[in-house]
Parts: structure tokens; sequence; C-alpha cells
């Protein structure tokens, strides 16, 4: 299917249907919230992408949400819910992505908040223009904060979605490098319905009458 505001539109009603029920699984354990909440964020993310589809890109207020939850939040968010939804002895290497995520999100947050970020329909796919310094840098801390954190979990499931957005950022990087950002939030989002699966895994700790 051709990426488009339809596209846009379906998956992101899609993931965000898994992400309620992932996050209602979720409840068991008070601690796997905030990663249990990702497949919702992602999929909200995605029907705003809809909305930049629907305006003709530019530079409005669904450009800039969309763009707050792609840079600043994203990086932040994915290492700081490992950190919470994991065993406190993997907690010291957890540290090492979480500080790239905070960097990472303070010099995104001070890119939004004095440049003017736009979206171009390129095509089937949408390219976002915020005029970053050192963007491999950047690039670099966003990664580390987001694919390493899941990849040094120490949890299978979270081993594997690390892969899998790791994969998609590479093929991401090969077809589509000035739409980097847009397909691999898109790759990221449907990796991230793997969440299901590892809230149903999850031990029951709950006391037995």
């Amino acid at each position: 299917m051709c990426w488009s505001a339809t596209a846009n539109l379906t998956a992101g009603t899609a993931i965000t249907a898994v992400g309620l029920a992932t996050l209602t699984r979720a409840t068991r354990h008070p601690h796997d919230l905030p990663l249990a909440a990702l497949p919702l964020l992602l999929g909200t993310h995605q029907l705003t992408e809809a909305a930049v589809w629907h305006n003709n890109g530019g530079a409005g207020p669904a450009t800039t949400a969309w763009a707050v939850i792609a840079l600043p939040l994203l990086p932040l968010w994915v290492p700081a819910a490992v950190l919470c939804a994991t065993p406190p002895h993997t907690h010291h290497r957890l540290l090492i992505p979480l500080t790239a995520g905070i960097a990472t999100a303070a010099a995104l947050t001070y890119a939004l908040a004095t440049r003017t970020v736009t979206a171009e329909i390129r095509g089937h796919t949408i390219g976002y223009t915020l005029g970053l310094p050192h963007t491999e840098l950047t690039l670099t801390g966003y990664l580390l904060a987001t694919i390493g954190s899941l990849l040094l979990s120490g949890d299978r499931t979270l081993t594997l979605l690390g892969i899998l957005t790791s994969t998609g950022a590479a093929v991401s990087a090969v077809l589509w490098q000035r739409e980097f950002i847009s397909t691999w939030c898109a790759t990221a989002a449907v990796a991230s319905l793997l969440l299901y699966h590892w809230t149903r895994q999850r031990p029951d700790n709950t006391p037995k009458p």
C-alpha cells in the first residue's frame, strides 16, 4: 500500500486500538505502564501524520505536534520506560541510553523552540525539515536512546523489538534517506505491536488466595 493519509489513518487506528489493549493488560504491573503505552503513543503519532497529509504538509499545528512526538519525546520516553520495566540489575547499563536520550531530547526541544519545522509531501512519503546542526551526532544519540535501550534491556521480547526497529532504521536510511524520520517512525509503530505479546508473557505476581 502506498503511504498516504488513508494509510496513516488506518494504521494509526489499528495501532492505537492495540495500544489501548496493551495498556489495559499492563495494569497488573504499574512499572510496565510507560512502556506498554508506547503503541498508543505511536498510534496517535500516525493519526497526527494523517492530518499532516490532509493539510498538504506545511508548518501548521499538525506538523508541530508530529515533530514534538517524533523528536524530543521518543528518545526520552523509550529509555525511561525500559528502565522502569526492567529489573534493577539491568539499570546500570540502561543509564547510557537514558543519558543519551536526555541530551538528545534537550537539543531537539531547543531546536523546535527556536526553529520552524516544515513538512513536504514527496510522492508517497513525507519529509520533515528542521535545519538541525550536528545532524549526525543528534541522530546517533537518538538511535542509542531508542534502539539501544531495547537491545540492552535483557528481555528477549524487548531485544527482538530492538532488532526489528534497528532493521527498520537501516531500511529507511537506504530507501528514504531524506524522509528517514517519517518512514522509520512508521515501521517502529508497527513493530511496537510486539509489546502486546510482551505484556501477555509478563509473570503475574498477584498473591494467590
